[in-house]
Formats: structure tokens, sequence, C-alpha cells
């Protein structure tokens, strides 16, 4: 490995081991930073590793003992350049890694070669860890200082119950702000992305100032846009936060930036609106402090002609002036700004600073709404799915964190579909659940009604906010619009009532929920059932999908070789129940035994099974459904297992397998279509073949509406016609889900039949 070059000498966050001289009394605290082996009863394992690795001229070890090891924490970072580096590289994420052996806890450094173990969650919080190659990386500008590199590591089951009694060997390890191991970066970030604020460099307690304003000379945005070319000190600005985006990050290896984040807020006074930009060390300061509605005093700021090609969000007033040949930089210095919160009682109406106009749309108005329409939705909360990263770019290790949520507001059997990206708002994000009235700002509108079935469904945009509790006080609760309506329970409560009279399946509320992702074609009665009361039970689940990454591959024009639909996977209990309708075609009879290899992964797992939601495990759910924290989290109590939780997807799946063009390798996936007869155009969604072209299916007899979805009915609709499947070319997109622990699912997307092959 190579040494530590680049390292800054201040700061004990990187005092690494703290070895002290391999010639004094390997038990001593020399500095007060190595604490007695041995001081709670038992010798360390981690101090045995310590002393190998002293005794040892290579600097690396296989330990003679392996024992296991807690992981306690997994914590993401930029690493920067080394100076010897002549070419830029890509951003690479290095780990620090925080283990127990049951006396001290150790911050190690994970070997990048690992870094896959992360990716696939397989190396996670609150599992059990063997360690057999250990090394070690010296801070080459300090005498003595070393870190511990973990090189070879096997990873374990989770565990049930892990002590945090334990205390850090390294007594630098403890202290605040935490700080990583390698470079010369002050934080950490969150562990799957890079817009969420993480850490203890995160500020949030700024409180309003009460000012004397006879002193302070303020100047309007209409004013400073006629002068500000031709000035060098700026007066005030007294101005409202109209809108406020996520944050940003743009660290890059060959920048030596402490801090490199950036967020807009879009500021308005009376005279006009206009950008403003904070960059650096005062976003950690300010940004978890600062929300829409505030009215702040802006000094000592500077403004530059505005970015040519970023585009400002829609002024919630078309009467306000939209601003946009400068914008206004915050900065920590040159100039250092200064940021005043003005108190609201403070604030006077002649200072006419515009008032927040919200955009809520109801859903039996958002079918006629246009596409890129932006617009803000209010409502309870009755589908949670399951966090999902994808790739910003190829070849990159940057991701976007997203989940899918459903949300009625009891104008519309259908509820609304939000595509809900991280806000930078992980408080909210991480700990959302059914049956919570939810609020979404500046929401855009995706649609297709070319597409079969329609698309419809709203997505968060970079100035997107989300607010689950604390609505009181919250601007928009002024909106004439929350007044007008009846409550979200009640109007909920009043359409159930009137659907449950017509209900045969009283264990069916969630029919399609599980696969949808991107329709509206869902019938509300099939997807909540509120009993209102001291028992309030909503049946809404989260979704499956993959709690790492999602990846489209297409494996070129294979065909379909059999397929079978498998309706009650772990539904009702752990027990399996497999329909025995099965279509097999001759090419695959001729051909399955000659394979050169056969890929299975039509399996379906747990974790991937849509649950019904029980209020008093809210807190479970929620963990089992998010992505993996970044410190382990005690249960509460003794936790349920996920298998005692009734199964809320009732239309199954079918097992298809699918050769290769050559007829040498074939792969089992699973699909998962989605049951939709609300839309009539999909009466034509009646084989197999058309089923997986369109993902849905559709029941074909009058009394389809009293089945079972999922049934053998309906199996038997779309499977009726497969033998058109024999010997037909496709190309498939399919869904790789990586849930950790190696087990992966292959979902089929979508297939497309090429109209020229036979």
């Amino acid at each position: 490995m190579s040494g530590e070059s680049g390292q800054p000498e201040a700061g004990p966050s990187h005092a690494g081991t703290g070895w002290p001289n391999p010639e004094r009394n390997r038990a001593g605290v020399p500095g007060g930073v190595i604490r007695r082996a041995g001081a709670q009863g038992r010798r360390s394992w981690i101090q045995k590793i310590l002393e190998q690795i002293m005794d040892s001229p290579l600097q690396c070890v296989t330990p003679s003992e392996v024992v296991p090891v807690t992981v306690l924490a997994v914590q993401r970072y930029l690493l920067e350049d080394e100076p010897r580096d002549t070419v830029p590289k890509p951003p690479l994420y290095c780990y620090d890694v925080t283990i127990s052996d049951g006396v001290y806890q150790e911050k190690c450094y994970l070997d990048p070669s690992l870094n896959s173990l992360v990716y696939q969650n397989i190396l996670k919080v609150g599992i059990q860890m063997r360690i057999s190659r250990v090394s070690c990386l010296y801070n080459e500008k300090r005498i003595g200082q070393g870190i511990l590199c973990l090189g070879n590591v096997h990873c374990g089951e989770t565990l049930d119950t892990i002590s945090l009694e334990t205390p850090f060997r390294n007594r630098a390890h403890e202290e605040k702000p935490e700080r990583p191991l390698r470079g010369g970066k002050s934080h950490y970030l969150a562990l799957w992305n890079n817009e969420d604020p993480y850490g203890d460099i995160w500020l949030t307690d700024k409180q309003p100032e009460e000012l004397n304003f006879s002193d302070t000379k303020i100047i309007s945005l209409s004013h400073l846009e006629m002068t500000w070319a031709n000035r060098r000190n700026f007066p005030a600005l007294l101005v409202r936060i109209i809108h406020k985006s996520k944050l940003r990050y743009y660290g890059k290896p060959d920048k030596k930036m402490i801090e490199p984040y950036q967020t807009f807020l879009e500021v308005a006074d009376s005279s006009g609106t206009v950008s403003v930009i904070m960059w650096n060390a005062l976003c950690p300061e300010w940004f978890k402090s600062l929300r829409v509605g505030l009215v702040l005093l802006l000094q000592d700021y500077s403004v530059k002609k505005s970015y040519p090609f970023r585009m400002q969000p829609v002024p919630v007033d078309p009467q306000i002036k939209l601003i946009s040949t400068m914008e206004i930089c915050l900065n920590l210095r040159d100039p250092p700004t200064n940021i005043i919160i003005v108190p609201e009682k403070q604030v006077k109406p002649e200072w006419r600073l515009p008032k927040l106009n919200h955009r809520f749309t109801t859903r039996s108005e958002l079918d006629n709404m246009p596409e890129n329409c932006i617009c803000d939705v209010i409502g309870l909360l009755v589908f949670v799915g399951r966090v999902q990263r994808s790739k910003k770019k190829e070849n990159r290790e940057d991701f976007w964190s997203y989940r899918w949520i459903h949300i009625v507001d009891g104008t519309s059997e259908q509820p609304f579909i939000v595509e809900l990206f991280s806000t930078s708002q992980p408080e909210i994000f991480e700990n959302i659940y059914p049956m919570a009235n939810f609020v979404c700002t500046q929401l855009k509108v995706v649609r297709n009604d070319n597409q079969v079935p329609k698309l419809l469904y709203l997505t968060t945009t970079n100035e997107s906010g989300v607010f689950i509790t604390g609505h009181r006080g919250q601007p928009y609760t002024y909106d004439a619009k929350n007044a007008n309506r009846p409550s979200t329970s009640q109007a909920v409560r009043v359409e159930n009532q009137e659907r449950n009279a017509k209900r045969h399946h009283d264990d069916e509320p969630m029919s399609s929920q599980c696969f949808q992702t991107t329709s509206t074609n869902l019938n509300l009665s099939n997807k909540i059932r509120i009993l209102q009361g001291p028992h309030t039970n909503p049946v809404a689940v989260p979704q499956p999908g993959t709690s790492v990454q999602a990846k489209g591959i297409k494996p070129g024009m294979p065909t379909i070789s059999k397929g079978r639909p498998n309706t009650n996977p772990s539904l009702q209990g752990k027990a399996r129940k497999t329909i025995s309708d099965r279509w097999e075609s001759q090419l695959w009879r001729e051909k399955k035994f000659g394979l050169i290899d056969h890929l299975h992964y039509s399996r379906v797992y747990p974790e991937s099974i849509p649950r019904k939601f029980t209020f008093e495990h809210r807190k479970f759910l929620s963990q089992q459904y998010n992505s993996q924290p970044s410190k382990y989290i005690p249960p509460e109590g003794r936790p349920p297992k996920l298998d005692d939780f009734k199964s809320a997807r009732s239309l199954g799946h079918f097992e298809v397998t699918i050769l290769g063009l050559n007829h040498e390798i074939a792969i089992d996936v699973a699909f998962l279509p989605m049951y939709c007869p609300e839309d009539i155009r999909t009466s034509q969604i009646d084989t197999l073949l058309t089923s997986m072209n369109y993902s849905c299916a559709y029941p074909q007899d009058a009394n389809a509406n009293d089945r079972l979805p999922g049934s053998r009915a309906v199996a038997g609709d779309i499977i009726k016609a497969v033998t058109e499947l024999d010997r037909v070319h496709i190309v498939g997109i399919l869904d790789i889900c990586n849930l950790g622990n190696n087990n992966v699912e292959v979902y089929l997307h979508k297939i497309y039949s090429p109209d020229n092959t036979s």
C-alpha cells in the first residue's frame, strides 16, 4: 500500500492509530492515545493485531487468530489525488469501517478493492465480520501515526443484539466533529448519495434575531439589478425565501476544497425575484436552518453575472419580475457574508414582501394538466416504496436516491403517484410511512397518453420540498384551497365506506400496487382500506425494488422458452404455493440439457415482497425498506421478523426462461405484471407476450372484477395463447436487483418483439 504523503498535519482526528515507539512497553499510553490492553478483563484482538503489525517488516499481516468482530459504522468520503498523480482520477469514494472486538472499537480504512462489498450491501452495519488480512498506512508527515487497513474480510450474518458500550482504543476517534482517516476532508458524506447532509458539521440551531433597522441601508432587487455593475459596496437586501434547492456536492479528487457544497435560494422583495447561491462552508452552517418563507437580511454579499444555462423556477407570483441577469453570492469569505433571520413578528406590511402562493392541485385536476406543469400536492400517504438508486452517469460512482409513493386526497379514486427523489431532507425521506399526512411542493407532471396503459405521474424537481410532521405554522397551511376541502382522513373514510359494501375480498386491498411504478391506472379500492378509530390500520406497503441500485441490460434478442405463473410466493405466511399452469416450447425441450450455462434468477426474495403496514411497527418497516444506515441503530425492544408481516401482493409473478440466440445460455427471470382493469385499451392484453410487452394483466370475462387477481383464472387468461411464443425473437430489458448477502433478483421489465422476425 502507498504511504499517506498528502495528509494534513493538524487535527487530532487524523491521528490514526497513534502507535507508540516499538521499543516501549506496548501496553503503555504514550500521549494518552492508546488505552491499556486488558483493562476490561480480557485481551483485545485489535490490540494483538497492532502488535503483530509492529513486529512485521512488511507492515502487513495475516492474523494468526481470526475472531469475529462487529461492524458498527460504514462511512464514506471523497479521497483527493495523491501529489504524485499527474492525471486526475474520477471520484474515488473511500470507506472508514468502525469495528468492535468486544473490548475496544477501532476505526479502520477499507481497501478500495473491497468497496464492492458496500455497493452490494454485503458489508453493512450490524453484521459479524472476520478479518483475514490487515496492513498499515502511515502518515509520513507525522512519526508513529498509522491507520489500520482492512485488506481481506468475510462478512457474516446480522446480529440480533450489539453492545455500543465498548470504548474507542484511540481517543482521537471519539472527538467531534468526526473526520475521515485519510485525506484533507473535514467531514463524511451520506452513505448512498451526495445530496443529503450527513454528520455533525451540519448545524440546525440558527434562530431569528431582533433587529433595529433604523441604521441599516437597504436596496431593492430591481435597483440593485440596474446599478450593481458600477458599485463596489452593496447595501443590505431584505428578502423572503421563495424556493430552496437541494444540496449540490461538487467535490473532485483534484480539488482541495474542504466543504465543496452549493445550494440555490430564490428570494424576492416587492420589486422582483433573484437567485442566491450559497457556497462551501456556509452550507453546513446555514442549510438546515433556512426554509421557504423565512425573511432574511443579507449583508456583505457579492454580485455576479448570472450563469446563462441555469433555468430558474417559475415565480409563484406572475406579477413579480424575474431577475435573470445577475446572481447574489454568499460565501464565508471574499467577503464574509452576514445572514440574519428576521423574526416574522418584526416583518412590516410596508415592506410589501411577497407572500407564498402555492400551486396545490387535486388528484381530480391532475388528469387535465399538461406535461412539465409544476404543482404542489397534499394528502394521505397510502404507499411507500423501497429506496432505490440510479446512476447519474455511466462509469461513475455517483447515484440518485429515490422511492415511489402514493398519495390520496379524496377527490379521485386514483392516487397521486410520485417519484420522490432525495430533497436533501433525509430526516423526512427516510422516515415516511403510510397513514401520514404528506406535502410535496414543486413537483413536475410526467405523462404519455399514447402509452398503454397511460403514463401519468409526478416527479420531484431541484426545488422540491417535503413535509410530513409539524404542519402547524408552515406557510401552506394558510392556503384557501387545504381550507375549502374536507380533510384527507374524512374523504378517505367516506370513499372507503362506500366501497367496502361492494367488496368481496377483505384481504385484497392492494392488488396491483406492488407492481406499479409509473402508471395511474390503479383502482383505489384495491389499494387502501383505512379503519377509523383507535386501531387505525391502513393496508399500504412498500414496493419491490433494489436497495442498492437498479440497472437495465439488454441481452440481445433471445427467445422465450417457457413460462409458468407463480401466484403465491410466501404470500400468506411462509408456505409457497405454485399454480401448475405451465408451458414449454419444443425448442426448449430440445436444448435445455445441452446448455453451457443456465442462470437461475427467478426467485423473489422476502425483502422484495411488499408488506401490509401496521402502525405499531412503523419504525421497523421504515428501516426495512430504507437504504442501510451509516451507523448502527439499536432496535427498540426485540424487533419482529419481516416474514411476520402479511404480504400485500395478490397477483403473484411469472417465472420466465429466456434462451439466448446461440442456444447456449438461458436465464430464468421473474415477471411481475400489474393488474390493470381500468384502461379499456388493455383489453387487447390477452396473451403472455402482450402482457410482458405492456407489463400488465387484464381480466377477460364479465366476472373478472370478482376474481382474485393472480388466481388460476387470470393466469389462464394471459397464458392461454402462449403457444405463439414458440421461436419468437425478443429484445428483453431486465432490472437487476442486488439485495445484499449475495441475493440477486432479475425482473423482466419489458420485452419487444421486432416485426421482421418469425
